[in-house]
């Protein structure tokens, strides 16, 4: 099968069924006509980074400042840097929409910033 996204929106759209001459996207309507899906040839490459180990992680992580962290949640999520039992949560959908999202933590004692994905 073919996968096409929405070049309006990025969404993933489904495939056409059979008969059908186009395809709806299901977050903003934009109608791809089905013809769109015939005769795709699909290329993958993945690179090292895009699968990182736990090590790699570690290394990449890094402290930023946030100016208004008293307006985000306090978890219980153990700092790699400083091993305090607290931090800040922030979640965002950094990644495709057919995947969970990103925790952004930042330590309440060290301040340090780490992330996980879900």
């Amino acid at each position: 099968g073919s996968l096409l996204f929405c070049p309006s929106c990025g969404s993933l759209l489904d495939l056409p069924k059979d008969g059908e001459d186009a395809v709806t996207c299901e977050q903003c309507k934009y109608v791809e006509p089905a013809t769109s899906f015939d005769n795709i040839e699909i290329t993958t490459r993945s690179h090292p980074d895009a699968f990182p180990s736990a090590l790699r992680q570690a290394r990449k992580t890094q402290t930023k400042n946030l100016d208004s962290l008293d307006a985000l949640e306090r978890v219980v999520q153990k700092c790699p840097q400083c091993g305090h039992d607290e931090a800040f949560l922030k979640q965002l959908a950094m990644r495709g929409a057919d995947e969970g999202t990103t925790n952004l933590y930042t330590c309440v004692s060290c301040k340090h910033g780490w992330q996980l994905n879900n």
